[in-house]
């Protein structure tokens, strides 16, 4: 497969990751221009425990490329419609048990929170409206790992421009035409969900019956209940939850460490981190090619296009971190003063702006690291990579933190993304030599995989 190729499908996954944070955009420019103060915050409140809930859950997309990616290199078309199956059940029972715990997250999450009375109550009724759109929210992460797996990048980027159009037109409908406000919002997103669901749930079923050319039946139940594969699934998608925790945390005790230096600081590191979230729009979409290529390359022990795969995407994807981080040095001035007014958080951004660009250029090693470690389903070096790093970059950032103040917490957090990379990095060459093609396999073409086959 050619760069133009690997270009060609990077960018449908680029613009479907782009497309994720418009939604918590238009959400707040609605409410911002409609509601009060207090509706407000209860949309940021609401929508931070939402997605540290549903983030948690994220295996059910990442788990199921790896399985869909494997299986489809191995030919095996009915364990990919299996894996399809095993997701989907898994997704069903998480939130059922969601539903049942709802009442006490949300009591434990608010006092934790410790908003103002008013905010408090308008974020619960955001929450539980919500909440009613879980199973269609984690079976939307199941489906999109499917297509992933497959490499169906330009229906990827359907279903998240569907789900957002659709919200952002109900958004408009439900909180300004009949003013529902914040609950207007929550009851557009839950439809927007539950719809999106739908659509995809044709998309992927088509997909999945026009592939179907083997004996066995088009949902195979017997393999989807099989108790040994079930339990693979649940242990790598443990593994990867707990990796994904991990991350959180380590962002989380980046934000918190930066609060201690006063809320100028705090206001700065968060419009940095705003370009780190740009940049890994771009990044990530890389990793998602790498994901399918390199789980079906294993599949079908083909060592030779596993190696080109990781090979050229890792360059495509160094090249674009390089432009991105000269971009930011050179443009990074402009877009500070665009996303805030304020002078002494303009100065303080400016200042920490190169180590931002360096951790830009830098952190799609651990992209590229995590892609292909996803499509090959190896969660448990996943999950130690993710503790081993975060746990180093605790123990950097007390010593240089207080040495070199906010300079000290950046330099932790680029030794945090490349202590990633290095840990998963030592596990490469393991994960390489698993990949061992019979001779017949060895002797044939060395064409690329076609992504939308």
């Amino acid at each position: 497969m050619g760069y133009r190729d690997l270009i060609a499908m990077a960018v449908p996954f680029i613009l479907a990751n782009a497309a994720v944070p418009t939604l918590g955009l238009v959400d707040t420019a609605v409410i911002g221009n409609t509601g009060t103060a207090a509706d407000l915050g209860a949309i940021a409140l609401g929508a931070l425990l939402l997605n540290f809930i549903f983030w948690s859950f994220g295996f059910l997309r990442m788990g199921t490329t790896g399985f869909v990616a494997l299986a489809d290199g191995q030919g095996d078309e009915a364990e990919v419609r299996a894996a399809t199956g095993r997701s989907l059940v898994m997704a069903v029972v998480i939130s059922g048990l969601l539903w049942l715990l709802a009442g006490p997250i949300e009591g434990v999450a608010f006092a934790i929170l410790g908003a103002g009375e008013e905010v408090e109550r308008i974020a619960a009724e955001y929450f539980r409206i919500r909440m009613w759109g879980a199973p269609a929210s984690l079976s939307i992460f199941a489906l999109l790992g499917v297509l992933i797996g497959l490499g169906q990048a330009r229906t990827v980027l359907a279903v998240q421009v569907f789900l957002n159009g659709l919200n952002i037109g109900l958004d408009l409908l439900f909180a300004v035409h009949f003013e529902m406000g914040v609950q207007g919002i929550a009851l557009g997103t839950v439809i927007a969900e539950w719809s999106t669901l739908a659509v995809g749930s044709v998309l992927v079923f088509t997909l999945l019956r026009s592939r179907h050319r083997d004996d066995e039946p088009g949902f195979p139940w017997e393999r989807i209940r099989k108790i040994g594969s079930m339990w693979s699934n649940l242990r790598s998608n443990l593994n990867i939850m707990i990796r994904t925790l991990f991350l959180v945390f380590g962002f989380a005790w980046f934000t918190d460490h930066g609060a201690r230096y006063g809320d100028t600081v705090l206001a700065a590191n968060h419009v940095l981190l705003q370009f780190i979230a740009l940049a890994a729009f771009f990044l990530d979409g890389f990793a998602n090619v790498v994901e399918s290529l390199a789980g079906r390359a294993l599949g079908a022990a083909r060592l030779d296009l596993f190696d080109v795969a990781v090979r050229r995407t890792s360059l495509l994807a160094g090249a674009t971190a390089l432009g991105l981080a000269v971009i930011a040095i050179g443009l990074g001035e402009l877009g500070i003063s665009t996303l805030t007014a304020l002078g002494d958080v303009q100065e303080q951004a400016i200042h920490a702006l190169p180590l931002a660009a360096i951790y830009i250029f830098l952190s799609f090693a651990a992209f590229q690291m995590d892609g292909i470690f996803i499509g090959t389903s190896r969660t448990r070096a996943m999950r130690n990579a993710s503790v081993l790093s975060t746990g180093i970059f605790v123990g950097m950032t007390l010593p240089l933190a207080d040495r070199f103040g906010n300079k000290g917490l950046w330099w932790a957090f680029v030794a945090y993304v490349v202590t990633r990379a290095l840990a998963l990095g030592a596990q490469y060459p393991s994960l390489r030599n698993s990949i061992r093609p019979t001779a017949e396999e060895d002797a044939s073409s060395t064409d690329g995989i076609n992504p939308d086959r």
